[in-house]
């Protein structure tokens, strides 16, 4: 439990640390300068998908009432930012590193959007079924049911009415 907590604070972190990682791994083994114009792509790609699927992940019901993440998103979540910092060393395998980061994104995105409609689709029949067991249950003893020929109810309006016919010129 103690792992699955801490990837629940670590994927908001990632989101700014990895992509950041990124333009340091370039800085001290950068190659080429075409490579500069590739991370001004990859950076914010990075960013934007690591904190769309930490959002899916914490609107979570289940997520958010644990504060950890699932075992599923500890997998995925590790290989996709291991790829990332594979690819932040820019050597000859970063290309390899970038291809299973890319990947592994997809992934994690289609894993969080699954997970989090599994869940929701979980506690709305929790909740059906909760409704479903009130409405069969027969009125506790010591209250007394409506009784229909009370008539209808008069509130605090229910007095005298006056009606005040408007009648127009037609000239």
């Amino acid at each position: 439990m103690l792992l699955r907590k801490v990837f629940y604070r670590w994927q908001f972190i990632a989101a700014f640390a990895l992509p950041a990682w990124l333009f340091v791994g370039w800085g001290i083994w950068g190659e080429s300068a075409w490579g500069i114009l590739g991370l001004l792509i990859a950076a914010p790609a990075s960013f934007l998908s690591l904190i769309v699927v930490a959002g899916l992940t914490a609107a979570r019901a289940t997520a958010r009432q644990e504060r950890a993440v699932s075992w599923i998103d500890v997998g995925v979540m590790t290989a996709w930012h291991l790829a990332l910092i594979g690819v932040g060393f820019s050597g000859p395998t970063a290309g390899v590193f970038a291809v299973f980061a890319v990947l592994l994104a997809l992934v994690a995105f289609w894993s969080a959007v699954w997970q989090l409609l599994r869940d929701s689709a979980r506690r709305a029949q929790a909740t059906f079924a909760e409704f479903e067991r009130q409405a069969q249950m027969p009125p506790q003893a010591g209250t007394r049911p409506q009784q229909a020929s009370a008539g209808p109810r008069r509130g605090p309006d229910d007095g005298d009415v006056i009606i005040v016919h408007e009648v127009r010129d037609p000239s």
